[in-house]
């Protein structure tokens, strides 16, 4: 998949961030894509479902149901993963994760590597401000989502 296929694609998983900004939940949207297509797509719901783990990788990959495989897939996100979707991530061997920004959040980019997943960070302005006007508005809510007091 090269750099501008993989910008397209990138485009649905910021659209599914700004679906949970809209109804106040936490920015971060997620799609898997196998082959070019997207096979599930989702968003952080953990304000509107009141559920912990409802992150938007994992609601990604609920939608994208149960799979035999995900040898080849790539999974987008709009905000480096935390360490519950990096296990995830590893655990599924989902072997790419292109990520949208890592500058608000610094994830777990070493971790993917180190467990030979492939990582692209595309440091996306728009993902940026987006978190960066959430964390501003819902410092609490943001608080609350990464374990902090």
């Amino acid at each position: 998949m090269a750099g501008k296929e993989e910008r397209k694609l990138f485009e649905a998983a910021l659209r599914e961030a700004r679906k949970g900004y809209a109804t106040k939940g936490i920015p971060i949207g997620s799609i898997l894509v196998e082959d070019g297509k997207i096979v599930g797509r989702g968003h952080n719901k953990r304000v509107q479902h009141g559920d912990a783990i409802a992150h938007g990788e994992m609601d990604c990959l609920r939608q994208a149901g149960r799979r035999r495989s995900y040898r080849d897939t790539v999974l987008f996100t709009t905000l480096s993963p935390c360490m519950m979707c990096a296990g995830t991530i590893v655990q599924f061997k989902i072997p790419k994760v292109v990520i949208g920004e890592n500058k608000t959040f610094g994830g777990n980019e070493k971790f993917l590597r180190a467990h030979g997943v492939k990582v692209r960070v595309l440091n996306d302005k728009r993902c940026i401000d987006l978190m960066k006007r959430f964390q501003k508005k819902y410092p609490e809510t943001w608080a609350e989502d990464i374990g902090e007091d």
